[in-house]
């Protein structure tokens, strides 16, 4: 069985929301041996006056947590040697900590084999295990939890939730143009010319790919 090169996990940052101004980036030593992807569904108690049963109403779908275990290794038993200390302290910097300039930790996009997510740093557990005489750290893990960071218009629209009485938020895939984007969720490509008014579109047919698009609700009398 073939497989392909090897690829290791890495983690941008981005200064900004939009994931265009890259800052820094990280590349893991090793790649994860596993890692856990949560997945978790709100549900609201619905239960009505005189009733004991407790329905359960649909909320929303959360966004969606990684659990990686990063193994940071000094002895050189793998043949590239690193500061372990100051591995991790840039592993924090490019994830964890406040930038000065925007007031809050990077915007983060880890890429590894089929997962892209874009997300920010949650937690890390930092377990340090093997020492010098001197007590420098040779060998440590680092547990770090990733919460995907989609904003609740966004997150409806990757739902797929397609109505024209609601509002909705759609990113630009390749190839798709303004007429197709309005028939998909409109079922009739004629509101395209509001829907270029609504988002300063002086080309409807060429889209930016990845730019996001306001459709609004259509008002029916």
């Amino acid at each position: 069985m073939m497989y392909g090169e090897l690829k290791k996990l890495k983690i941008e940052a981005f200064k900004d929301l939009e994931y265009n101004e890259k800052a820094d980036e990280f590349t893991v030593m090793f790649n994860p041996a596993s890692y856990n992807q949560k997945y978790e569904v709100e549900y609201e108690e619905a239960q009505g006056q005189g009733t004991t049963g407790t329905p359960q109403k649909f909320g929303k779908i959360k966004p969606q947590e990684y659990s990686f275990e990063f193994i940071f290794d000094g002895t050189g038993a793998s043949g590239e040697a690193i500061d372990v200390s100051d591995e991790i302290e840039k592993f924090l910097t490019v994830c964890g900590k406040e930038d000065g300039e925007i007031h809050r930790p990077f915007y983060l996009k880890i890429t590894w084999g089929n997962l892209v997510s874009k997300c920010i740093l949650k937690s890390a557990d930092i377990s340090y295990n093997l020492f010098k005489p001197d007590g420098y750290p040779l060998r440590a893990k680092v547990n770090a939890s990733f919460v995907e960071n989609i904003d609740d218009a966004l997150r409806t629209a990757e739902e797929g939730k397609s109505s024209p009485d609601l509002s909705h938020y759609r990113i630009v895939a390749e190839g798709e143009n303004l007429p197709l984007m309005t028939y998909k969720i409109y079922g009739d490509p004629q509101y395209y010319i509001d829907a270029a008014k609504i988002n300063g579109l002086t080309n409807f047919r060429k889209l930016k790919t990845g730019t996001t698009l306001h459709f609004p609700p259509i008002k029916t009398t």
